[in-house]
């Protein structure tokens, strides 16, 4: 039992008493479980799971909430009956050696039973009585109740009977199961028990288009609230869950953390930082555009993060695609050796689309993954319409966003109607969505990748080029030619020729740069030269003016000593 089915009973408890079945989601959706201490009519046609439903009541009870339990069966013996239920895991043995619960088979002839005014039902009463007792029973199913009063066409004897069964039942206080074979314009074939009954539940077992569907619908539920909507409801071999989620009110929890994409390039486009946490993702595009490996590159990053993911693969098996993603550097057979990855894979005709939920829901609940993969839901068509897929991806979308869950699907787009419309219906919902493309251009094929939309952050606005390696996955930044965006050998071709001309421009400024240096020498020994030259007049010019000094200074000297001469004489 979770928690809030828990809190959902207590919540419920001021205004009826209610007992959990026990069953996965029924309790959520008759807001808390069965009329504690009144009977609830389970009807519905052959095959729809009346007996289960009662059964997986009664055993769960007993083992889940210390409630045994006794089960009166009109129809199958003890041992059948315990036999049909062994494949649920369900050991009716054992539990009736504990003393948890006790089955009882009454067998009844249509001709023992007389239409007289003292017709009555004591002899059930003493012996489902003793049964209670027995084992301090707090839950009691009787199947089916047209085996009881099937000799009977009295109407007046039958609607005496009936409500004094139903009184009996309220008297001893047990919650009560009562299965009822639904009737031709009646919800049961006597008209009268979903009168007196204060629980009813319908259960109906639909086949369409070759595939079935089991649906539940609460009819009534006297001083209750209660969903009355049709909810899908799947049996296998844990029981039985229903899908109490048809609509939900845009009130989840939002996260600001991201998680990475696997490809560090992608990221970037991202603000730096990849898918916000508990998102939903659309990678939309033609077929061999590389879906599944950006798929594949998203769980294989959240394993390595160890973060859990479980991939429902509707067109390849799980051995294909762990086979084609080691080609490119993944190795996703480990995670799923570690724990971290599941695939469930099949084909989407397996189910119908009320199935498919069911089930995802279910596999979601065991496993508690961070991130689930649908690849490609645009072949959920084949079990439904485009209306109906969208509605499935609605309620799935706003389960997963509730559970703080990262989902990715991917999306086959064609050049028709039908896929153009599921697309755009589908990419609506999302998130975060990303359009992988082929680019053909000069003869070859590429592909290219842009964000078409990521709400609440930043992101790239440019087409990438999307190439796939033996070592992963990568985007190449945007290459502009004088034609445009350049993709493939074109992109190649163009980048040599601006490699080249890079080189060229290196070797000629490198060849000028070598006669500039020439030039310079040749200057600086001119120069030099030059330098010498002057110095040479220099030192003439010098040398001259030096003489004549000297030459002054000798004639001052000899004019000195002739006037001292003079003197002396």
């Amino acid at each position: 039992m979770s928690l809030e089915t828990a809190n959902t009973s207590n919540s419920y408890l001021s205004s009826l008493p209610k007992t959990l079945t026990g069953i996965t989601g029924l309790d959520e959706i008759t807001k808390g479980g069965l009329p504690k201490g009144r009977p609830t009519l389970i009807c519905g046609s052959a095959g729809c799971g009346k007996t289960l439903f009662s059964i997986e009541f009664i055993v769960r009870g007993a083992l889940e909430f210390n409630e045994p339990g006794v089960f009166m069966a009109f129809e199958e013996k003890s041992e059948e009956l315990a036999q049909n239920v062994a494949s649920l895991g369900f050991d009716l043995n054992q539990l009736q050696r504990d003393k948890l619960i006790r089955l009882d088979h009454v067998h009844i002839e249509r001709s023992e039973i007389e239409e007289t005014g003292e017709y009555d039902l004591d002899g059930l009463f003493i012996r489902l009585g003793y049964a209670i007792d027995q084992i301090g029973a707090k839950r009691v199913v009787l199947d089916t109740i047209e085996n009881l009063f099937s000799g009977l066409t009295n109407q007046g004897i039958l609607r005496a009977e009936l409500r004094r069964l139903f009184e009996w039942l309220k008297e001893r206080k047990v919650t009560t199961i009562i299965t009822g074979e639904r009737g031709d314009g009646t919800l049961t074939r006597h008209g009268l028990e979903e009168y007196v009954s204060d629980c009813v539940i319908l259960l109906d077992h639909r086949v369409s288009n070759q595939i079935s569907t089991r649906l539940l619908r609460i009819v009534k539920y006297r001083g209750s609230m209660h969903g009355t909507n049709e909810y899908p409801f799947l049996i296998n071999e844990k029981g039985i869950s229903v899908l109490p989620v048809t609509s939900l009110t845009l009130d989840h929890p939002v996260s600001s953390d991201r998680i990475s994409s696997g490809i560090p390039a992608l990221d970037k486009m991202l603000d730096g930082q990849g898918f916000f946490k508990g998102s939903s993702i659309l990678i939309s595009g033609t077929a061999g555009t590389g879906k599944t490996s950006i798929a594949a590159s998203f769980a294989n990053e959240a394993c390595l993060q160890n973060r859990r993911c479980i991939y429902f693969a509707f067109e390849e098996s799980s051995h294909q695609i762990i086979r084609n993603m080691r080609s490119i550097g993944f190795d996703l057979q480990t995670h799923i050796d570690k724990g971290l990855l599941k695939f469930q894979a099949s084909r989407p005709t397996l189910n119908g689309l009320e199935m498919h939920l069911v089930a995802i829901h279910r596999q979601i609940k065991e496993f508690k993954p961070s991130v689930v993969i649908l690849d490609p839901i645009t072949n959920l068509i084949t079990v439904g319409t485009v209306s109906d897929v969208k509605s499935m991806l609605i309620r799935l979308i706003d389960f997963l966003q509730a559970e703080q869950i990262t989902v990715l699907f991917t999306a086959l787009t064609l050049n028709n109607v039908i896929n153009e419309q599921t697309d755009e219906g589908v990419s609506s919902l999302v998130d975060a969505w990303l359009l992988v493309k082929d680019i053909e251009f000069n003869g070859e094929r590429n592909r290219g990748l842009y964000v078409m939309k990521s709400r609440g952050m930043k992101h790239s606005n440019q087409v990438r080029e999307f190439i796939i390696t033996d070592k992963g996955l990568d985007l190449v930044d945007v290459y502009l030619g004088s034609e445009g965006v350049l993709t493939g050998s074109a992109r190649e071709a163009q980048q040599l020729l601006e490699e080249t001309g890079i080189v060229l421009r290196e070797y000629a400024t490198t060849r000028k740069d070598r006669e500039i240096e020439r030039k310079k020498l040749i200057l600086e020994s001119k120069i030099a030269s030059l330098k010498e030259e002057f110095e040479s007049v220099q030192d003439e010019l010098n040398k001259t003016y030096i003489e004549d000094e000297l030459r002054k200074e000798v004639m001052q000297k000899n004019r000195e000593q002739m006037t001292r001469s003079r003197h002396n004489e």
